[in-house]
């Protein structure tokens, strides 16, 4: 709410002015205005870290109310911070062309840990934040011809309505909540399953240019995937073939599409084994030295 967001603005900020930083960096809108504030009166360099293209957030782009506010604070910071980077070249572009915000591009990538090979169960694996937009009223619907079992991890805005779904389509014995876990009881659950969902919805840029933590995470853990057709996980199966890429997203074509994907052992066993290669490469170890160089420069 409008008051929630209010008195975290101000508590941050009365937090932030008793701070010595030399820099700082706010990350997504939701902290952008107290270190704007901040930075002007300590005189510091300021820093955009964009996880997301805000404004267009499902949860966000769909009312429009809630999207006029946060939007009005998009146009007056954004161009105010000429530094910054953001999780792909999609939205780096976006920044590019709506705000003329030359955003550098580092990505998410997860730190790069020895993965033991464990045997693989029959279960597909649903890892991430249950928010709107995630493909959650097409998968449910969809388990109802799949015959292999869902596992969910995580909650979210989306968490109410995801369970008035298993409901109402009668798959209660085959969709299993776990809610929010440790990351190390996370990775266990991935290092066994086999095969990862990652679906989303096409509309608004931020689904579409995203690059979600997923998508990364699940090739870490060695896990096939079904996923969406949209660039930034494109330009990563082109290199690797890691993923089944959906381009519709539909009941019919999902069911099809992950009833397949299991039943074809080879294919499988391909991605598995692409993912050990890609892992290699999309870790952090690599990505950490682009983050550095970064605040290099701003400190030079």
């Amino acid at each position: 709410s409008f008051l929630f967001y209010a008195e975290y603005n101000l508590r941050l900020f009365l937090y932030l002015i008793r701070q010595k930083p030399d820099a700082i960096c706010a990350i997504d809108l939701d902290t952008i205005l107290p270190c704007y504030f901040i930075s002007r009166l300590k005189k510091i360099p300021r820093i955009y870290d964009a996880h997301e293209y805000f404004t267009e957030l499902k949860e966000v782009r769909t009312r429009p109310t809630v999207k006029r506010f946060w939007l009005a604070i998009e146009s007056f910071a954004v161009p105010r911070y000429k530094l910054g980077y953001t999780v792909s070249d999609g939205l780096a572009a976006a920044f590019r062309e709506n705000y003329g915000s030359d955003y550098s591009v580092i990505r998410n990538l997860p730190v790069l840990k020895p993965q033991a090979e464990l045997p693989r169960e029959n279960v597909l694996l649903y890892q991430g934040a249950v928010n709107e937009g995630r493909g959650f009223e097409i998968l449910i619907p969809a388990m109802k011809t799949i015959p292999f079992p869902l596992v969910i991890c995580g909650d979210g805005n989306f968490m109410d309505r995801l369970k008035e779904l298993i409901k109402t389509h009668q798959v209660e014995d085959k969709v299993i909540l776990k809610g929010m876990l440790l990351p190390a009881e996370l990775r266990a659950i991935a290092a066994t399953a086999t095969l990862g969902i990652g679906l989303a919805e096409k509309e608004g840029i931020n689904q579409f240019h995203a690059l979600p933590n997923k998508f990364l995470e699940y090739i870490h853990a060695g896990l096939p995937q079904i996923a969406m057709d949209f660039p930034e996980y494109k330009k990563i199966n082109n290199q690797y073939k890691v993923a089944v890429l959906l381009g519709d997203l539909s009941v019919d074509a999902v069911a099809h599409c992950i009833t397949e994907t299991m039943q074809n052992k080879a294919l499988l066993q391909e991605m598995r084994e692409n993912a050990g290669k890609a892992r290699e490469v999309y870790c952090w170890q690599s990505e950490e030295k682009i983050l550095l160089q970064f605040y290099q420069s701003v400190f030079s």
